[in-house]
């Protein structure tokens, strides 16, 4: 029987350039971010601590590195892969959107530096509690607005027969509903604030919401990507394009409810918070058939060759990040750094999947060839880096050290949490060196542009 094709394609140069512009904003966040990110290693490694001033500025740097590696780059892909979708050439409307979301980005990553501090740890978008901060995260937030609506209204219809490549549409146009659900649920969330709230208690409640749905985007988007992955490295993906889209359209089901969670619950509620909570722990589970899918896929496919060896690379261990990640949400019971080790591991897990889909992507566009044996090692280099990382993480939260804390405050003595912590900084330095491959064969191929 012969299997549908799942290929992204693109439709003409105007898709090229807007798709590049957006993929090029998605490496630059992720520079800054690997810069915030080894400021952030080092601050929590034992022995390192003492040698370096950098306990005082943890926190700042936590907030601006969340913000890049997890909100600017994750949406600035989901960007990439909604220009792909659209039909229409709209410049002007590309580049105004594009512009805002550019400057926001180059305004949160110079904060720091342009006295943007006090520093709330809230979940999903912490924040700095300054002027110059609020400017770039809302600039950002209206780019990557602009352009969903954009690119929403050009959608790409699936044409009288469903294909593969029109299947993968489809969940693309589904992660854009899923965000337009989210900008939604953040709008419900500022409107039902009551006026005496604030602080960290404010912007902890003003994102939790809007917050748990933009995971089932990154999720769905991470589904294409395993998709296209795994066609593009010669695995037996068996499904057929209707069958795909009827598990991408059950990913996006429990997204439904969120209406109902905010009829049913105050905003600052305990219900609230419990409610969403819920949805993600399981309505997560709704990406189990096609996940099951893609993972079969690759113990009956052909040994890969060529680009398949590294986009196999990427696939592979996306799928082992994310799939740990998800584990260790089920056993969170406080709040220690089991937390930050769940979603270490499942953001990761989405960040290699675009990871690997840009490295499908770039010769597309019109850049050089991969680099092949630095991106056949990368992803298991950067993901080996994180899988330590999130291990040292689980294991000291055994030991109920808290999350959110660096240097003294961490209270690591007992030599079980100074291995733990010790692994993890291992990781998290591995994790870095990952990283940086990855832009250096990002930027071997951008640089031998065709």
């Amino acid at each position: 029987m012969q299997t549908a094709v799942y290929q992204l394609t693109i439709k003409n140069d105007a898709t090229r350039r807007i798709t590049t512009a957006w993929l090029t904003l998605a490496l630059v966040s992720l520079v800054a971010a690997g810069i915030y990110s080894l400021l952030l290693v080092l601050a929590r490694t034992p022995g390192l601590q003492k040698l370096l001033p950098l306990v005082e500025f943890f926190r700042v740097a936590l907030v601006v590195h969340v913000n890049l590696s997890i909100l600017i780059w994750m949406l600035s892909i989901a960007a990439v892969m909604w220009s792909l979708s659209s039909s229409r050439d709209l410049r002007r409307w590309d580049g105004f959107s594009f512009f805002l979301a550019m400057v926001g980005t180059a305004i949160v990553i110079v904060s720091p530096f342009a006295g943007a501090g006090h520093p709330l740890l809230n979940n999903y978008v912490p924040v700095l509690q300054h002027p110059i901060f609020y400017l770039g995260l809302g600039l950002f937030t209206a780019g990557i607005s602009s352009h969903l609506l954009r690119s929403t209204i050009t959608r790409q219809g699936i044409g009288l027969t469903l294909d593969g490549t029109g299947a993968l549409r489809v969940g693309i146009t589904l992660s854009a509903i899923i965000t337009g659900v989210a900008i939604a649920a953040f709008l419900a969330s500022f409107a039902g604030m009551p006026a005496d709230v604030s602080g960290q208690v404010y912007f902890e409640f003003l994102f939790w919401g809007g917050g748990h749905v933009l995971q089932f985007t990154h999720t769905l988007l991470m589904l294409v990507a395993w998709i296209v992955l795994a066609h593009g490295s010669g695995c037996r993906f068996v499904l057929s394009p209707r069958l795909t889209v009827m598990f991408l359209i059950i990913l996006a089901l429990p997204v439904i409810t969120v209406p109902f969670l905010y009829i049913a619950h105050d905003v600052v509620s305990s219900g609230h918070r419990l409610a969403f909570t819920e949805l993600m722990k399981y309505g997560g589970l709704s990406c189990l058939p096609l996940g099951l899918a893609v993972f079969a896929s690759i113990w009956t496919g052909k040994t890969p060759e060529g680009e398949g060896r590294y986009l196999r690379a990427a696939l592979e261990s996306s799928i082992v990040l994310f799939t740990v990640g998800g584990v260790l949400g089920f056993m969170i019971s406080g709040l220690d750094i089991v937390i930050p080790a769940h979603y270490h591991g499942s953001t990761v897990g989405v960040t290699i999947a675009y990871m690997g889909l840009t490295y499908y992507l770039l010769p597309m566009l019109g850049f050089g060839p991969i680099p092949p044996r630095l991106a056949l090692w990368q992803p298991y280099i950067y993901g080996g880096g994180q899988f330590m990382h999130i291990i040292g993480l689980a294991w000291t939260g055994g030991y109920g050290v808290q999350r959110k804390t660096a240097g003294t405050a961490e209270a690591v003595d007992r030599l079980g949490e100074v291995v733990g912590m010790g692994l993890m900084g291992l990781g998290g330095l591995i994790s870095v060196i990952g990283g940086l491959l990855f832009l250096i064969v990002a930027y071997k191929s951008m640089r031998a542009t065709r």
